[in-house]
């Protein structure tokens, strides 16, 4: 059961009778009205409280309305269900009514999720939620149960990440609107995929918010985020503007969970903070569902994703782990700038510390930091509270080029790694085209017009001129973000995975896939901690075995060029993949050789 008319504190809903509450928090107004269809304007009631309210009857599905500031100023409803003509225009009265084909569905287990990455902008063609939807059928057959689409609230323009969203109840017209996305979670749920939304609660876009016009309480200026204002949490009715968001992700369009993006920017001073509230919202309304909450946090802090005793999340799910992707991505490029440094010194050691333990900084000096600590210690997380990735949205698309894995590294490296990914106890994520070996580049696009557009041009290049390592002359030629290039560069090439490289890339996908799912997703439930314990063979050589309540696993990698010596004990052990033949009997004659990764179990011994 949806949240009632009377439950939302924002936005508009239509009732059967064609009656419609209209709602504004406008603070710094005296007066307001609303405007519904084209000219007709009415006053509205202020409170005492800010809140301005005005019930209007006999309206129909698609009437247009804005509320009309005392300086004629005409905005959309910042919590609007559906926009004529994108972020400025005026906003729609849309039902909430749709026929599900899988009314019953319940969700998934979290420790099933193999995630899929996605934009819905560049997927696939025709794009949008259409393009999404045509090919469920692939990533279903592929061995993926989980599709994170990045943010669709409603930004300006047709084109962009999604992270500028203004209108975060506002599925984005331009992918499909309101109807086009409840389709296509529907259409996923009846092929077994979980649907999980990536949603923005640190900021507003810089272009289509007005809330500072009406209600500049909104933002506390004295507290800077790297795209602006600090959103105000400890204010009532900015509090419920949020608390209500996952809910309405998650009721009105059956999402099975969702990934917040960069929590260590949102700061709040409540007794309790918004996230917790949020997270136990959920947890209490949705109880009969399998819901999943993700976290982005360069912090590693484990305080949000507490475990019960029946290894069942009170809060969050799990955690983005930045680190093992910057330990991965170390072994398989040898960059050591920026972030990077505090993993260029042992990438080996640092990825059998992540795969052991979780993080790999639990508190000690971090480079990039000047030194100072980071991180909190993780080997009392369960496994399925961290998730792993070699790419995503950023890693790529944050690059002046926006660079794919498979370009800057050697095929044989990206391969290894992979199936330390899939076969890892933790939860792999995959960007949009790894399956295949996508070449293309991710990058960064927006839509944006006149002096905007000039400055996120300018001061991207300003950004990436600023390294040491990177010319003047090549950040000239870092691409126009608001170019339709730009953005039609980073589309899909579907075409690559049906070449002989694009067949044997998806073909070792769908094996370690169907793999996991044998082997490894059987014991994930019951693994209440890391368990994990890593030992180095060589400098470029590791092992990590992990106990479960069914029998240890066991993986073995070496990176490197030499041999390494192998003294594990392997008596009972299954061998469950190897990267190359005869690697199992050369563990068993005590040598690891190089450039392979091994993977064995004794679940059921």
């Amino acid at each position: 059961m949806t949240l009632q008319q009377s439950e939302y504190r924002w936005g508009v809903r239509l009732n059967d009778d064609g009656s419609a509450i209209f709602r504004l928090w406008a603070p710094a107004l005296d007066r307001l009205k609303l405007r519904t269809g084209q000219k007709d304007e009415r006053e509205m009631e202020r409170r005492a409280d800010g809140w301005f309210a005005l019930r209007v009857d006999d309206l129909a599905e698609g009437t247009q309305y804005q509320f009309v500031l005392p300086d004629g100023m005409a905005v959309p409803d910042p919590a609007s269900r559906a926009q004529v003509s994108g972020a400025h225009g005026p906003s729609l009265l849309v039902s909430p009514d749709y026929d599900w084909k899988m009314p019953g569905w319940k969700g998934r287990p979290w420790h099933e999720a193999v995630v899929y990455e996605l934009h819905p902008g560049t997927f696939a063609s025709p794009g949008g939620f259409e393009g999404i939807l045509r090919k469920l059928d692939h990533l279903a057959e592929t061995g993926f149960t989980a599709i994170e689409i990045m943010p669709v609230a409603e930004f300006s323009g047709n084109r962009g990440w999604g992270y500028d969203g203004v209108l975060p109840y506002c599925p984005h017209s331009a992918y499909g609107g309101v109807s086009g996305l409840k389709h296509l979670v529907d259409a996923a749920h009846e092929r077994g995929l979980m649907m999980i939304l990536d949603v923005v609660y640190n900021h507003f876009g810089p272009d289509g918010n007005y809330l500072s016009a009406y209600a500049p309480d909104f933002f506390d200026p004295e507290r800077q985020t790297p795209w602006g204002p600090a959103i105000r949490f400890e204010e009532p009715a900015v509090r419920d503007f949020f608390l209500d968001n996952p809910i309405y992700w998650l009721e009105e369009f059956r999402f099975d969970g969702l990934r917040f993006d960069a929590i260590d920017q949102i700061e709040d001073q409540s007794e309790t903070p918004i996230l917790e509230e949020m997270a136990r919202r959920v947890r209490e309304r949705l109880g009969d569902r399998a819901i999943h909450l993700m976290t982005e946090d360069e912090r590693n802090i484990i305080g949000l994703h507490p475990y019960d005793e029946e290894n069942r999340p009170k809060l969050f799910t799990a955690e983005w782990n930045d680190d093992f992707h910057h330990a991965a991505h170390c072994i398989a490029t040898g960059e050591d700038a920026g972030y990077y440094a505090g993993f260029a010194d042992d990438a080996v050691g640092h990825l059998a510390r992540a795969l052991a333990e979780g993080f790999c900084y639990q508190g000690e000096p971090y480079a990039p930091r000047d030194g100072q600590p980071r991180g909190e210690p993780s080997t009392d997380q369960p496994p399925v509270a961290f998730v792993d990735f070699l790419q995503n949205h950023d890693q790529i698309g944050n690059r002046a080029f926006g660079e794919r894995l498979t370009t800057m590294a050697d095929e044989e490296t990206v391969e290894l790694l992979t199936a330390v990914l899939l076969l890892n106890p933790q939860i792999p994520l995959v960007f949009m085209g790894e399956e295949y070996g996508e070449t293309n580049p991710f990058l960064f696009f927006t839509d944006f017009h006149g002096e905007l557009a000039k400055a996120v041009r300018e001061g991207r290049r300003r950004e990436f001129a600023s390294f040491s390592h990177f010319s003047k002359e090549n950040a000239r030629r870092i691409p126009d973000p608001n170019a339709l290039s730009t953005f039609e560069d980073s589309a899909l090439d579907w075409d690559r995975a049906k070449t002989e490289a694009g067949q044997r890339r998806l073909a070792l996908f769908r094996r370690l896939l169907e793999t996991r799912r044998s082997h490894v997703v059987p014991l994930l439930s019951g693994m209440r901690s890391m368990q994990g314990q890593a030992q180095r063979l060589s400098q470029g050589a590791f092992l990590v075995r992990w106990t479960t309540d069914r029998g240890p696993l066991l993986l073995a990698a070496n990176f490197g060029t030499d041999e390494a010596a192998f003294e594990e004990q392997t008596d009972g052990l299954e061998l469950v993949y190897e990267s190359r033949d005869g690697l199992l009997a050369a563990l068993q004659e005590g040598r690891l050789p190089p450039r392979g990764v091994i993977f064995a179990s004794g679940a059921g011994q």
